[in-house]
Order: C-alpha cells, then structure tokens, then sequence
C-alpha cells in the first residue's frame, strides 16, 4: 500500500481512483464495511482505492484541548486498512488554514486536482468542509459538475439491552472509558489495542515476583478504565498471553495513572526501550486496596490464573 503524507506526495500523473474520506479512528466494523465497499468498486472499476484521513484530528485544530481518545494510532490504522486491500493512504495534515477549505473547494483540490476521483463512497452521516457545511448530498451534487458518482453504504448496528446502536467510534470510546473491553471488541471487529515504550517504573511487580512491562502509551490514546484485564503483550515479535492492570495502584498510594502488562509464563524478558502493544480481552476485576501484603500476592496469582483461562478459552475459539 501507498502512503503519502499532503497532497504534494501524490505521484504525479496519478488517475482515476474510487476515495473514501474519513478520519477512521479505529477502523472499526462501519468503518471496514466502506472501505471494503470502496475496494470492491475499485476493484470493479480497474482504478486504486485510496483512503483520504488527517492528522490531527481535525477536532483538535477547529476546538483546541477536545481532541477524542484515539482508538488506533496512524500506523496501526494504515495496517488495517493494507489489510482490507486498500492500495494508497492519503493523509492530510489538518490545519487551521485547510479546516476554512469550503465543501466545493476541498472536493476540487482534493478529490478533482489531484486524486481524479472516478467515486466516492461514505457513510450516510459523512460531513466535510468549513463548520462541516458539507453532507453525502453536497458531495453527491458536485459529482454531477465534476465527474464523480457517490455511493452511500449503510452501516450495521449492534445490539446492546434490546436497542440497535450504530457502529461507531464514540461507542467503541465509550465502552473501553467504562472497561466494556469485550464489548468494544464486538464493535472493532478485534480486540482493543494500546501501544507505546516500556518505561522502568517502581518495579514492585519485579520485587512480587510478577514482574510487568510498564507502558508508556501513545499521546491520546484510549485507555479502559482502572483495573485488571486477560489479554495479550506482543513484544519482539512475539504474542504472549497477559495479566493486564490499569490504574494508579491504590496498594501503594500511586498517583500516576499507568498500564501495565504481566505476561504469563515467561521469565526473564528484558522489554525496556522496546515500542510493544497490549491487547484488551476482558475485564476481570477494579483496582482495589488489601489489607496485607499477603492478600494482595494471593489475589494477583488469581488474577494471573483467571487471565490465563480467558486467554487460552479465547485462543481455542
């Protein structure tokens, strides 16, 4: 797959191509069912799929200090999306000056100039342009002056207490803010993953006798709510099943909020200064506080069993 940061990276005498347009935080299920559509109509059509998405967020640049939990970083997303068969990735740096871009100016300098979209497909609630003026409808409009069909595809719903909710990046946020992490898989496709270098922190989990890669996690990123998880550590090219914690550590009045990753069965990994990624498969308890020593070592050998049974019933599935 292609990847070109700004319009200037696009190779020049590039043709048509069938474009989506998105920020695809996630890649979630809605977001692989357009992107999917996307490539099977390219694929129809002879011509590349290509996926158009910013950096920053562009919530960031239009209300400073209210940008979202991101639910992937870029590269993972440019993983997924290779995944799916997309054959270039086109990533805007959103600024001040392009969020003023009208709905006709950025279909023509984007879409027109330089990638001569042949189609475009989104989703129903798709909005571009200054103050998101522009809407499928709008985009749909401008095809007929310049030469492009639109293809909406309707996203699926999940199902949660008998209602039908949208799949979506504000519902996958949600539910890992309230530790839902099974239920965020569901709405991903995959399990939630975070990313980041392992840092020496106190290394009390050494001195335990369980000792973790403590994660120093990518800017933004969304991280489940405080307490103990089963999932995995991929560290060094290895996947390995995992006791996960996330909190401040009430045992020995933490303040700073970490996450941390017990893999299991393994002696001796030295992982500091190395970039790994945890995924999040359930939930198993809240951070809590025991009364000895002795009681929180009998709880986190629990946790480490739980965590394995999980792990290994999740793996034979």
């Amino acid at each position: 797959m292609q990847r070109w940061r700004g319009l200037a990276e696009i190779p020049e005498g590039w043709g048509r191509s069938v474009v989506t347009i998105g920020s695809y935080d996630g890649v979630h299920r809605g977001h692989q069912l357009i992107i999917r559509e996307t490539v099977r109509r390219a694929r129809e059509l002879a011509v590349p799929a290509v996926v158009v998405t910013f950096d920053p967020h562009p919530s960031e640049v239009v209300r400073p200090g209210s940008h979202p939990p991101l639910l992937a970083p870029h590269h993972r997303r440019a993983e997924l999306m290779a995944e799916l068969g997309v054959d270039a990735l086109l990533v805007l740096p959103f600024t001040k000056e392009f969020s003023q871009l009208s709905p006709a100016e950025f279909v023509v300098k984007v879409l027109v100039d330089r990638l001569h979209a042949r189609m475009v497909v989104e989703g129903p609630n798709f909005r571009f342009g200054h103050r998101a003026a522009g809407t499928v409808d709008t985009l749909s409009e401008l095809g007929v002056t310049y030469d492009y069909d639109v293809e909406v595809v309707q996203l699926y719903a999940s199902e949660d207490a008998g209602q039908e909710r949208t799949f979506s990046s504000t519902l996958a946020r949600g539910l890992i803010a309230e530790g839902e992490v099974t239920g965020a898989a569901g709405v991903l496709g995959r399990p939630h993953r975070v990313e980041g270098v392992v840092v020496r922190g106190a290394q009390r989990g050494r001195q335990l006798g369980f000792p973790t890669a403590n994660v120093e996690t990518v800017p933004y990123s969304a991280i489940p709510a405080d307490g103990v998880y089963a999932g995995w550590l991929r560290a060094a090219g290895e996947v390995m099943p995992a006791a996960i914690s996330v909190g401040t550590n009430p045992q020995f009045d933490g303040t700073h909020r970490t996450v941390e990753a017990y893999a299991i069965d393994r002696e001796g990994l030295e992982l500091y200064g190395l970039h790994v990624a945890i995924e999040f498969l359930a939930y198993i308890r809240g951070q809590e506080r025991f009364d000895t020593l002795d009681a929180l070592l009998s709880r986190m050998a629990e946790d480490v069993e739980r965590s394995r049974a999980l792990v290994a019933a999740a793996e034979r599935d």
